[in-house]
């Protein structure tokens, strides 16, 4: 079985309950949208915790936009769109960037997507009416309205996304979303993709 954990945002404590309720089993596999990071308290506790399930369980982790920003900062020294959107949280958490920097393998393995049979799982999503293969990276790790409210936007495919915080899981022919805003107050959402069961857990 494949489950698919949204966006988690430095939550660390949410993070280890929803694994915990997780029927695993050493054939399963966890795949990871992105934004482990900034704007909550435990981004490094959350990384440390992705780590070590990753020598127990088949992972796969998909790059954000929020480690996409994180990376420009450390590589190019473009840091002022990452400073605007959690990253103080972020440094405090690691509590340097130098300490960030030693985790460069992790961060630097991310993918950009993840396919198993029908579904493809990204972070943001895709632009409609484009061939997988001619899509943008900042689409796939930005877009939101124009790929959301599209119909069926990659077609023989079921996009898998997080990015967008919803109120409740999106479930429908052509596209799964599952960032319920959980540093918001919301919660942490992982989905088994192939009989569609949420898990979920409040975050606080």
């Amino acid at each position: 079985m494949t489950y698919v954990v949204g966006d988690i945002h430095g939550m660390y404590r949410p993070l280890a309950e929803l694994i915990k309720k997780l029927p695993l089993s050493e054939n399963d596999e966890m795949v990871f949208l992105g934004d482990y990071i900034d704007r909550g308290p435990a981004s490094k506790e959350v990384v440390d915790f992705l780590i070590s399930l990753s020598k127990s369980y088949k992972t796969v982790f998909i790059k954000g936009n929020h480690e996409d920003m994180m990376l420009r900062c450390l590589n190019k020294g473009d840091c002022l769109t990452w400073q605007f959107n959690g990253a103080t949280a972020t440094v405090r958490s690691f509590g340097s960037m130098e300490s960030i920097r030693k985790y460069g393998n992790f961060f630097e393995s991310l993918k950009l997507y993840h396919e198993k049979g029908r579904f493809l799982m990204v972070h943001g999503g895709i632009r409609p009416g484009i061939p997988f293969e001619k899509q943008d990276e900042f689409d796939i790790l930005w877009i939101r309205d124009e790929f959301i409210y599209s119909v069926n936007p990659l077609p023989g495919k079921v996009v898998v996304f997080g990015h967008t915080p919803l109120e409740k899981p999106l479930i429908t022919s052509d596209k799964i979303g599952i960032d319920t805003g959980c540093v918001y107050g919301g919660k942490l959402t992982a989905i088994r993709i192939e009989d569609l069961v949420i898990f979920q857990v409040p975050c606080y």
